[in-house]
């Protein structure tokens, strides 16, 4: 287990040796939020399973792994599975001699297009960031706009304190959030955005399920008009059957799937194609031989690919999604995370971002190593992350 910090995020690598001399291979095990109980899994429990395994029998080690803690498909267990299923793969490409994606097949496009993140205080402001975005070449933006007076998802917007008053004695002290004035100010903001910039790039907007239902068939609806790439994550994992009602009401192209972490979750909204483009963070549904499974039944229900790429993603999985995404036909877009100088000196052979595409540098496996020594100059300060602070005025938790 390599365990790093060189930029805010908390990344968790694993590292498989054989016993051929120089021959290992990484993968991502990255779970922010609870590394420490990521490499738990990894050191107590996998560990002493894979020793001695054939690294080439890939799918029997991830069947038989997947159901040595008979419990399965949580996230702690799903991320130590990925990170052992990233490096074995990764040692397999190393032995052939080529790309994990020449593995796959071959590719299907020359680099893969990224949509990158604007967000903004303001509209003026968040109309120059999309500019400037595509004066560098992007063709898709993500805009987040700031609520005035709440807090809100993927931008900084603090609270004021006369929402602050209007709270009930006894609530525990948080960001408020409303979904009302920010549905009111997210259809404001693309009357804005089009109106000034017009229909020559991609927009793409996260709602990250901070929405009742029925409050987001209205988003929906009303963004409709606008044209969106996608609206992502309209709904919560525990009210993904509201996909069957929107898709009857609106055409708005729609992605979900980020905290997935098991099938059922899914397969229904691909099979009855509820939703358009797939958004799971790789790591969390067991890693790349289950996302290659996906990506294939996706294509066959005319879902594209997204795969979730912040910055709780490591490099070694962002390397794991370019290389599914180059051989993809079903590919969408990939989510852009501009790497920190640090972070590429840890992790050498990083994809590369230039002109809104993402480039494979076509060595063996993933083509990505990590540097041990320089990974140590960056440890943990503390043991993780953690989500759900934002509360409603009334005090209740906000979901994610």
């Amino acid at each position: 287990m390599i365990l790093t910090q060189p930029g805010g995020d908390h990344l968790v690598i694993v590292k498989v040796l054989t016993s051929e001399p120089g021959l290992y291979g990484i993968g991502c095990a990255t779970h922010r939020e609870r590394p420490l109980a990521v490499a738990t899994a990894v050191e107590q429990y996998l560990k002493p399973f894979l020793v001695g395994k054939d690294p080439e029998n890939i799918e029997d080690i991830w069947q038989s792994a997947y159901v040595s803690s008979y419990f399965r498909s949580g996230v702690t267990l799903n991320n130590a599975l990925s990170g052992v299923d990233g490096a074995l793969w990764d040692i397999l490409g190393k032995r052939a001699g080529m790309p994990v994606y020449k593995l796959l097949g071959g590719r299907v496009r020359t680099a893969v297009p990224l949509y990158t993140h604007a967000s903004a205080g303001d509209l003026q402001e968040l109309e120059d960031k999309v500019r400037a975005f595509q004066a560098e070449g992007y063709r898709h933006v993500r805009v987040q706009l700031a609520v005035p007076g709440f807090a809100t998802y993927g931008a900084q917007s603090l609270t004021s304190d006369e929402v602050r008053r209007a709270r009930p004695r006894g609530v525990p002290d948080s960001p408020v959030y409303e979904p009302t004035p920010y549905v009111n100010n997210t259809i404001r903001m693309f009357d804005h955005l089009r109106g000034k910039i017009g229909f020559g790039v991609e927009l793409l907007h996260d709602v990250h399920e901070r929405v009742p239902p029925p409050q987001a068939v209205q988003l929906a609806k009303a963004l409709e008009p606008h044209r969106l790439f996608f609206l992502e994550d309209p709904f919560a994992p525990e009210d993904v059957h509201w996909f069957g009602i929107l898709r009857q009401q609106t055409g708005a192209p729609l992605a979900m799937g980020e905290l997935f972490v098991n099938r059922n979750e899914w397969l229904p909204l691909v099979q009855n194609r509820w939703i358009d483009f797939i958004r799971i963070h790789i790591s969390a549904i067991g890693g790349f031989s289950l996302a290659r499974k996906i990506q294939c039944c996706c294509e066959m229900f005319g879902v594209r690919t997204a795969w979730h790429g912040p910055g709780n993603v490591s490099p070694v999985g962002h390397a794991i999604n370019l290389h599914l995404d180059l051989a993809s036909y079903n590919f969408g877009i990939q989510e852009e995370n501009r790497l920190s100088r640090n972070t590429r000196e840890v992790f050498p052979g990083a994809p590369e971002i230039s002109g809104g595409y993402l480039y494979a540098n076509n060595k063996p496996g993933w083509g990505i190593d990590i540097d041990e020594k320089i990974a140590a100059r960056f440890p943990y300060k503390g043991a993780g992350g953690s989500r759900g602070n934002d509360r409603r005025l009334d005090g209740s938790i906000v979901r994610p």
